[in-house]
């Protein structure tokens, strides 16, 4: 039985570039554990390409933000002795940290090359528009000044890619594929725009056994240097599925088998999670893109919606060992790349269907929680979630039964656990104008036992009854948990 299970992105993407952000994790440790949170995904450590980079467009990956390289020694989000206090004291808080790691591709290299390319269309990179290869200036040369060959002293040079994106001598963008002996894309990715090995930048070749052996030995060091609990692997899609796997074996091999992963599978697809999975023999968790997109259709079709189909066609369904449910993450959130985000009315429902089910690894993400800044601000939903957190760590254990019986309203019973003194819950979610209520059955040992909604929102006492069902009420378009609060109450006369 393991408590505290519940995951936070703890990141958005518009956070100010103050430098600060692993110092506002080092204060909020203690209060992410009190809520309920287990562990915190981070954001990418490494040096980006600029002081305001997210870390997506990942430079140095040896630079933690303790080197003097692109015009700043910290990362966005700090340096690497803040870093390293961040993680000491979530660690001695009792919350496991998973870094993000960006193996894609690298940017803002140190130095130009010549070398030659095909150019191909950009929605079927298979197929070769220039007539035949010629000559680019890309920006494919790293060599990290600052670093001097600290930790490591490979550069990388265009020998190292097999794609970027830029010709400098032309002032152009395209993409273009790099020639050379062995060179074309990675066959073992996502099949969209026929290959889509690549996606942005100078695009890591990992056909090149050097480049294997060096990003490989940085995921061991990186791990041993941080002492992190784990890795969310970003945009998998686009990497060798082989390397993936090597990569996961040999990294569990130096930190043990605790040592997690989550990647980021963009697809709909369950054959795509489930080739992954058996891929990587099972070492993989896999956020469930599939389930977020279900829950953003809820979101906007309303009564038109089937709650019953919820989890039709997710990881979650599927793979319910290896899924990491999720509501939005920084690429759903308004104005990013996916943007799909869920309405405010259906939010707390979203939460309830990732927070207190029996399966999947749910992850709350730091935008709904104390709000996102920027052009498309967003106001925080901690008090809608903390109840749903609490319920979580005190209440939603043991068997569950589903009442997925009805088109609006749906609802599932946690029995609760012995060892987990007045757990057990009863959960009800509506997406209609008149709202509803679901009969279930809590169990006869429960009669006469008086059940209040955590949420707040409806304020009857239910009293279960003599063979242990009671009829549990919800607002229009909403969600109520009930359960047995913790101190005893009473129904009005």
């Amino acid at each position: 039985m393991e408590r505290n299970r519940t995951m936070m992105q703890f990141f958005e993407w518009n956070l100010p570039a103050d430098h600060k952000h692993w110092r506002r994790l080092e204060e909020r440790a203690k209060e992410l554990k009190k809520a309920g949170i287990g562990s915190v995904w981070v954001p990418p450590v490494t040096k980006g390409q600029s002081a305001e980079d997210t870390g997506y467009g990942v430079y140095d990956l040896f630079d933690l933000g303790e080197f003097n390289q692109k015009g700043t020694i910290p990362t966005k989000y700090g340096t690497k002795k803040e870093l390293e206090n961040a993680i000491k004291a979530c660690h001695e808080a009792g919350v496991h940290v998973y870094v993000d790691v960006v193996m894609n591709h690298k940017a803002g290299a140190d130095e130009t090359e010549t070398f030659a390319v095909v150019e191909v269309d950009q929605n079927n990179r298979k197929k070769v528009i220039s007539k035949k290869p010629f000559d680019i200036e890309g920006w494919t040369k790293f060599t990290f000044p600052g670093r001097k060959g600290k930790y490591s002293d490979f550069i990388w040079t265009f020998d190292h890619f097999n794609g970027t994106d830029f010709d400098a001598r032309e002032d152009r963008t395209g993409i273009f594929r790099i020639e050379g002996e062995h060179k074309n894309w990675n066959e073992n990715v996502d099949d969209e725009f026929g290959n889509y090995d690549y996606l942005m930048f100078a695009n890591i070749d990992y056909r090149h056994p050097a480049v294997r052996e060096e990003v490989i030995n940085w995921g061991k060091w990186l791990a041993d240097t941080l002492n992190c609990d784990g890795y969310r692997l970003d945009a998998i899609k686009h990497i060798d599925h082989k390397f993936i796997d090597e990569f996961t074996e040999q990294v569990k091999e130096e930190r043990g088998d605790d040592f997690f992963f989550v990647g980021e599978l963009w697809v709909s697809e369950i054959e795509s999670y489930a080739s992954m999975i058996e891929e990587t023999d099972g070492r993989i968790h896999l956020f469930d893109v599939p389930l977020k997109y279900n829950l953003y259709s809820a979101s906007q079709e309303g009564a038109a919606y089937d709650l019953c189909k919820i989890f039709e066609g997710t990881v979650v369904e599927s793979f319910p060992q290896n899924a990491v449910t999720f509501v939005d993450n920084h690429d759903t959130q308004p104005g990013e790349s996916l943007e799909s985000f869920l309405a405010d009315w259906f939010k707390q429902s979203a939460y309830a269907l990732i927070l207190l089910r029996r399966d999947g690894y749910p992850c709350v993400f730091y935008g709904d929680y104390y709000g996102i800044g920027g052009e498309h601000p967003v106001e925080a939903k901690k008090e809608a979630i903390d109840p749903l957190l609490y319920s979580r760590l005190h209440k939603a254990y043991g068997k569950q039964d589903d009442y997925f019986d009805h088109p609006n309203t749906i609802g599932w019973v946690r029995h609760g656990l012995k060892a987990i003194e007045r757990s057990g819950c009863a959960v009800v979610i509506n997406n209609s104008e008149e709202g509803g209520e679901k009969r279930m059955f809590v169990g006869a040992a429960r009669a006469g036992e008086h059940w209040v909604d955590l949420l707040n929102n409806r304020q009857e006492i239910i009293t279960i009854e003599e063979d242990g069902f009671a009829t549990f009420p919800v607002n229009p378009g909403s969600v109520s948990v009930w359960a047995l609060p913790e101190q005893d109450v009473k129904p009005k006369e």
